[in-house]
């Protein structure tokens, strides 16, 4: 039978749910109608300490602060990009690799985008590369909705190895990561789910699909396998190394024809033309990339801990400032006006705030959630009530599960590493199952669920210049999502044994 605790500590997310698919509220009001909900809960029936209420706020504004920077830098990065016809060259030598348009997609939001998960992390692949999609001919919300799927499977390696080092930081043993990345073998449909939504609705789309199936399964495998056998260098390197590695062999085998479609499909309505050498179409993104490698490797996790109940690190390397910095000299490079980087400054700040806010009283949300175990009448957390029925022999398929709705909710597997691994730990132990196999499942599970989280879709949409078309971005990636999670879930379930 369901207790009351549970039903409670459910209620923000049925709201949620109702308000935005069936009310068609906007995302902002239904944040914050779930934060105020959440808030009265924890008040008024779990009773949690007042410090801990404030210390979640503080912290969820703070984690928020952080998103910011990296929304406010990528659009500022972006104007700065249209206004040099950067983006519009892109198209051009993309076409010098092959003009099919699905092979096109899927070297920008599978290879570029594990590549840059490893080296930054944090929503920053979705954000650089929706533009380009975009500038070769995609729609903004097609771009947003092929964007985050491709924001994926490189997630379990995340930012230098971020999930695990971080997110399971006292609770992972040697063997996770290899495990991780043989569960994760399922990562390979990623092509294969931007290939079904390029070409889905289409006249000829189910030819479309089946001619270049052997291509995306082929740049699936391309990815996965070399990252499996970089696990072993350390969990910095599958994603970054994984990339190249894969971008290599696809790029050889696209150029002697291997696995390409028969037939090359374009777009009609784009012509691109060659207004740029590829060394000044190329420089703005190689800084970029240099910055963000630097930041990673030199400056690390380092940063200013603010001390607070519920504590939070700035961290002196941000993405954000990656594109801030790459955008100022590119400006100088390139003699762009002080009065158009004025503009995109300006820009920048209007376009981020929405964000900024949403992002604001989801991560309250998370916070309070977590801290309500704080509180004067002895009750388990919310998060703990949500949890308890998944404590049972089904665990292995219940982990990819808790660990996508923990990205959906924080939009960071690293987090929902922190809110969900301790419990996870604690119930592969009691239930007799390995802990890091468990763990890796949910590792898995939340790099799948960042598809879906909310505050990469907000950020994505920003930079492309979309508002409140959440609802139709969610319906394009929640099936590839469910697919990924389940089949992960499944596998997990068969091969693990008590």
């Amino acid at each position: 039978m369901i207790s009351v605790p549970v039903v409670l500590a459910a209620s923000p997310f049925v709201l949620f749910l109702i308000l935005l698919f069936f009310r068609k509220t906007p995302l902002t009001w239904v944040s914050l109608f779930s934060l105020t909900l959440v808030t009265i809960l924890a008040v008024f029936y779990w009773k949690v300490n007042p410090v801990y209420i404030y210390g979640s706020i503080a912290k969820g504004f703070f984690v928020a602060v952080d998103i910011l920077f990296i929304i406010f830098g990528a659009i500022f990065f972006l104007e700065i990009m249209r206004e040099t016809k950067i983006i519009e060259n892109i198209g051009y030598y993309l076409e010098s690799i092959s003009k099919d348009i699905r092979i096109q997609v899927i070297f920008l939001a599978w290879f570029f985008e594990n590549f840059l998960e490893g080296t930054a992390g944090f929503g920053t692949p979705s954000t650089i590369v929706a533009p380009l999609l975009v500038g070769i001919g995609i729609s903004p919300i097609s771009a947003v909705i092929i964007a985050l799927l491709g924001n994926s499977s490189s997630v379990v390696f995340g930012a230098a190895g971020t999930p695990i080092k971080v997110g399971f930081s006292g609770l992972a043993g040697s063997s996770l990561p290899l495990t991780a990345s043989l569960f994760n073998l399922v990562g390979i449909l990623v092509p294969v789910f931007m290939l079904w939504f390029l070409t889905k609705g289409k006249e000829n789309g189910k030819e479309e699909f089946f001619e270049a199936l052997p291509f995306a399964l082929w740049a699936g495998v391309a990815f996965a396998v070399p990252s499996i056998l970089i696990v072993s260098m350390g969990q910095e390197f599958p994603s970054i190394l994984g990339s190249i590695i894969g971008l290599i062999l696809v790029l050889i085998t696209t150029k002697l024809g291997l696995f390409v479609p028969k037939t090359e499909k374009e777009l009609i309505d784009k012509t691109h033309l060659a207004l740029l050498p590829l060394f000044k179409v190329a420089f703005p993104y190689l800084l970029l990339i240099g910055i963000l490698l630097a930041g990673k490797f030199i400056i690390g996790s380092r940063g200013l801990t603010i001390p607070l109940v519920v504590g939070h690190t700035f961290a002196f390397f941000n993405p954000g400032f990656a594109f801030i910095i790459a955008g100022l000299i590119t400006i100088v490079a390139y003699r762009i006006s002080l009065k158009f980087a004025s503009y995109s400054l300006k820009l920048a700040v209007k376009r981020s705030v929405e964000p900024f806010l949403i992002i604001v009283f989801m991560s309250v949300i998370s916070q309070i959630m977590v801290n309500s175990v704080h509180n004067q009448v002895s009750l388990p957390s919310m998060i703990d009530f949500l949890a308890i029925y998944f404590k049972n022999i089904f665990l292995p398929l219940w982990a990819p599960i808790i660990g996508a709705f923990g990205s959906f909710l924080t939009g960071s597997a690293t987090i929902s590493n922190l809110m969900f691994g301790n419990f996870l730990a604690v119930s592969a132990k009691d239930l007799g199952f390995g802990v890091d196999k468990i763990l890796a499942l949910a590792l898995v599970g939340g790099a799948a669920g960042n598809m879906i989280a909310l505050a990469d879709i907000i950020a994505a949409e920003a930079v492309v210049g979309l508002k409140n078309e959440e609802r139709k971005v969610l319906k394009g990636v929640i099936v590839p999502c469910v697919i990924y999670i389940v089949l992960v879930g499944a596998i997990g379930l068969c091969f693990l044994r008590r």
